[in-house]
């Protein structure tokens, strides 16, 4: 069995706390709860914050009743969550009364894999840290740090890595999730479609999903909106291998073989420009290149796209012409986690070329132009400039990556060039089952001379850490402003509705604390959270007592639409809306998406397809106990005639093995006629190694372990992940 399977930690008891000296919070903790000078806290209280359980940060209030936390609510005021949370945002106290969550800071005191911590106080931590820090400083450079995150916690972390000097940061969201499409619409509109995506669902027409799999991927103004769409008959084209929750809502349904996703977009686009479907009048006014556009794709019939994606011709017309029916407001939807295949730039790119030709970039029932309340920034002293550029890219060998690259770090951690990354600090992500080929990051994590971990939770990747700093979840902290674009102009704020329980300490706190212990206390001239809140909103005309009260203010609107007086900016080298792009040609890439067959399975394999569920959110919420109650593991979805040739029914426990030998925890098959025959499906995040997890693990099959192989975007960087095959086995 491999070391990273058997990670656990100490449990550390109230009674080792108290012996490890870590201070007077845990000790008044214990005193509150066992009837001690504080008085219990009588009646009920309502808090408006935002939720944490996903990215979405969706407002909320939180009721107290007698001291402890009841439930959690949609702040009727907050235009993205609309007075409603999904199952996840309700089951958020789950996080907060996690009995495993981590207590006090931890030192590793043997060899990593030793199981062997101890209890520090804060002091200690960030004494442990500031010197090792420096050593590495001294005589490596600032450089040899790297810092992951995820999420709007890690900003102050950001900022505390700026101060240090280095500049190699990252978010998997990036090379692992959104990058491909951010970088395909960026290539075509000069714009991408932000964290949330300015997706018009509430006037669409037309939506067409391709591997969204909304009802399931809860992302709430979606899930809300498309239900909305649904209800008033708007007509829905779904692409998808498994017949999912919005499939099930589909006018038109299209069981698409995996990975041939290009061809039918390029077939579809066939379609509109040799009938003339599309919105000539748009394309002419704001297109560049269209002709040389219309020449590249005069090939890619639907007859020609037909052995390629298993689609008939006329289903394949069918959609097209039904999207152009109901153009301008037909929405092809760009998706959220678009690496799939190694192609997924390009093939992001013709997702954006088709909303094009549909007239629905800045258009009602498109693709609206969002805006956002400008919040002025906390002055600082200027960061110090890094000796050496980030490492993550070197010589540009990806163009068009926007944003630092996860493995470009991890890369560079295991090789040593262009130069060392000696320690890595990451903040609320767990490495091991966001990035692919787990082996891949362990071995970079065996090369570092130092790691710290902040989370919440024992998680997977803080069981090798060397320091790990328990942070407060977010119901017992601030954090930063919410300002995103959006269609509404808004600003929220997220803050403490209960204590920490135990010697748990907020984001902010750790990040200012320790750049004080490191010497960088100048970059944090402000008194404490409060304080730097409220000096921010007041120079955007707010105040923070004025969001305590209500938690989101909205700002002026601004029109949504070119036809409502939005301005339509391109930030293309041409100005315009790049049909055929001079810029990816110039790279040495195709100016217009072609299409190249996916590798296909050996024989007894099938393609590895992932995704969400409506309780869960990526691997973050398994061991919450009201949500794992609604989904404890996840299953296999298997076509039924694949099953039953290989001696499988439904609800048969099986171990899912892939090409490199990697075997999987056992996982019940879900036998099923709604996946095609070719690949097999489950929930991602499930599977958990870490046995101080105690209510998730062990239970289902973690499909990051599965994903030994990627193919990397040669755009920017991303990883393709549907490139994994797997047979599945009996438990024996």
């Amino acid at each position: 069995m491999s070391t990273y399977t058997r990670r656990n930690f100490l449990k550390i008891s109230a009674a080792t706390i108290a012996a490890a000296s870590v201070g007077g919070k845990v000790a008044s903790y214990a005193a509150e709860n066992l009837g001690g000078a504080r008085p219990p806290e009588r009646g009920e209280r309502r808090v408006p914050t935002f939720c944490d359980i996903c990215f979405w940060k969706c407002g909320a209030i939180a009721t107290v009743r007698d001291g402890k936390l009841w439930k959690i609510e949609g702040n009727p005021e907050d235009p993205i969550s609309r007075g409603r949370l999904c199952p996840r945002g309700t089951g958020g106290i789950g996080h907060a009364l996690d009995p495993d969550r981590l207590r006090t800071p931890l030192i590793r005191t043997g060899e990593r894999g030793a199981e062997q911590w101890k209890a520090v106080s804060w002091d200690e931590a960030f004494g442990v840290i500031a010197s090792k820090l420096a050593h590495l400083k001294a005589e490596h450079g600032p450089e040899s740090l790297a810092l992951f995150s995820h999420g709007i916690g890690g900003a102050h972390f950001h900022h505390l890595a700026k101060a240090f000097g280095t500049p190699n940061m990252a978010a998997p969201s990036f090379a692992q999730c959104r990058g491909p499409r951010d970088t395909g619409f960026t290539l075509t509109f000069g714009d991408g479609v932000g964290g949330i995506e300015r997706t018009d669902m509430r006037n669409s027409d037309c939506l067409v999903l391709i591997g969204t799999h909304l009802g399931e991927n809860m992302h709430n103004t979606q899930v809300q909106e498309f239900s909305e769409a649904v209800g008033r008959g708007a007509s829905i084209i779904v692409v998808d291998p498994r017949f999912s929750v919005a499939a099930s809502k589909a006018k038109y349904y299209l069981p698409i073989k995996p990975g041939t996703d290009t061809a039918l977009l390029l077939a579809w686009m066939n379609v509109l420009v040799s009938e003339k479907l599309y919105d000539t009048e748009y394309v002419s006014k704001y297109g560049f290149g269209f002709e040389q556009f219309a020449a590249s794709i005069r090939s890619y019939t639907p007859e020609w796209a037909f052995p390629e994606t298993g689609i008939e011709p006329e289903l394949i017309r069918a959609t097209a012409r039904e999207m152009a029916r109901h153009r301008p407001a037909s929405l092809v939807h760009p998706g959220r986690h678009s690496n799939w295949y190694g192609n997924d730039s390009q093939r992001s790119r013709a997702v954006a070329l088709l909303n094009a030709l549909l007239g629905s970039w800045g258009r009602k029932g498109g693709i609206y132009v969002a805006s956002s309340v400008d919040i002025p920034a906390y002055p600082h002293i200027p960061y110090p400039k890094p000796a050496r550029a980030a490492l993550d890219n070197p010589g540009n060998r990806y163009p068009f990556a926007g944003e630092a690259i996860t493995t470009g770090i991890r890369e560079a951690t295991i090789t040593g060039k262009p130069y060392p990354i000696k320690a890595w600090m990451v903040y609320a992500t767990n490495l091991l089952y966001s990035l692919p080929n787990q082996q891949e990051t362990i071995q970079a994590i065996q090369n570092l001379d130092f790691l710290v971990v902040v989370d919440a939770l024992p998680s997977e990747i803080a069981g090798w850490a060397d320091v790990v700093l328990p942070e407060s979840v977010y119901l017992e902290r601030y954090d930063e402003l919410s300002s995103d674009p959006f269609r509404d102009p808004f600003v929220s704020l997220r803050q403490p509705v209960v204590e920490s329980p135990h010697d748990q300490k907020p984001g902010w706190w750790i990040a200012k604390n320790l750049g004080e212990k490191m010497g960088l206390g100048a970059y944090f001239p402000w008194k404490d959270m409060e304080d730097y809140l409220d000096h921010r909103l007041r120079g955007a005309g707010y105040t923070l007592d004025q969001l305590k009260r209500v938690g989101v203010v909205r700002g002026p609107k601004q029109p949504l639409y070119f036809e409502e007086g939005a301005t339509p900016e391109f930030d293309t080298p041409s100005g315009k809306i790049e049909f055929y792009s001079l810029q990816l040609q110039k790279a040495g890439f195709d100016p217009v998406p072609v299409y190249t067959p996916p590798e296909a399975p050996p024989p007894g394999y099938y393609r590895l397809l992932f995704g969400r569920a409506s309780v869960h959110t990526f691997s973050r919420t398994e061991n919450n106990r009201i949500l794992a109650d609604v989904m404890p593991e996840n299953a296999l979805w298997v076509n039924t005639a694949v099953a039953r040739g290989l001696g499988f029914k439904d609800g048969d426990y099986v171990v899912v093995r892939n090409l490199d030998g990697v075997r999987s925890n056992r996982i019940q098959v879900r036998a099923t006629e709604r996946i095609r025959p070719d690949c097999v499906y489950m929930v991602h995040g499930f599977g958990h190694t870490s046995k101080a997890l105690t209510k998730a693990f062990g239970h289902g099959a973690s499909d990051s372990q599965l994903l030994t192989r990627y193919k990397t975007d040669p755009l920017m960087g991303g990883t393709g992940l549907n490139v994994n095959f797997v047979t599945l086995e009996s438990e024996v």
